[in-house]
């Protein structure tokens, strides 16, 4: 008797229909703009991003999209040279980056590669790396390394963190480390491309 209800069940299960994408206008597609750059400070290509999936169905689209992108832009409620600069500063003021980092997370953001460098000269033009690198391990509570594998974590965490191979040697010179463990870490670098992590969304 189970069985048979069972089966009678899964047999007629009615198949799920995905609701109708809703529709936009310039103004319902501006007003959802408006309220993802009120979460927070987006470039132009995320933007555009995240309207696009919305609106990808309908014939004018892309008509649409750039109609209130302009719009946005003229409000100054869009600004690739404000976002860029505003992001650098950030990131380096509150979480210690290197230019390097921040460099590579802006281009992921598709802004303009000369809209990243006016902002990063502006942001890191007058920094001292090592420094910076110093509080960028101070902000994390990175202990005294004890071993050539402390050495060469803290290496690693630098250069994902966006700065050089230089200053990450650099910053290790105040923990004394012994040649021989430094030679090695030189080499391991030299044959790693030096490539920051990306973040995710």
């Amino acid at each position: 008797m189970f069985r048979f209800l069972y089966a009678f069940s899964y047999t007629t299960r009615v198949p799920f229909k995905r609701a109708a994408k809703k529709d936009y206008t310039e103004e319902t597609l501006y007003d959802y703009a408006i309220g993802a750059l009120g979460r927070r400070m987006r470039s132009v290509a995320e933007l555009k991003r995240l309207m696009r999936p919305r609106v990808g169905h309908q014939e004018d689209s892309d008509k649409m999209i750039e109609a209130v992108v302009e719009r946005l832009k003229q409000a100054r409620y869009l600004n690739d040279a404000g976002y860029a600069e505003s992001y650098s500063r950030y990131r380096k003021e509150n979480e210690k980056f290197g230019k390097i980092r921040v460099i590579n997370d802006l281009k992921q953001r598709g802004v303009h590669g000369d809209v990243i460098n006016k902002a990063i000269g502006q942001t890191y033009g007058d920094t001292d790396e090592v420094e910076l690198a110093k509080k960028f391990l101070e902000r994390k509570r990175v202990r005294h390394p004890e071993s050539p594998k402390d050495f060469a974590r803290i290496v690693r965490m630098l250069l994902r963190a966006g700065f050089s191979s230089r200053s990450a040697f650099r910053v290790l010179n105040q923990w004394k480390v012994e040649p021989e463990v430094l030679s090695a870490l030189e080499a391991e670098v030299a044959e790693t491309p030096e490539k920051p992590e990306t973040e995710n969304e």
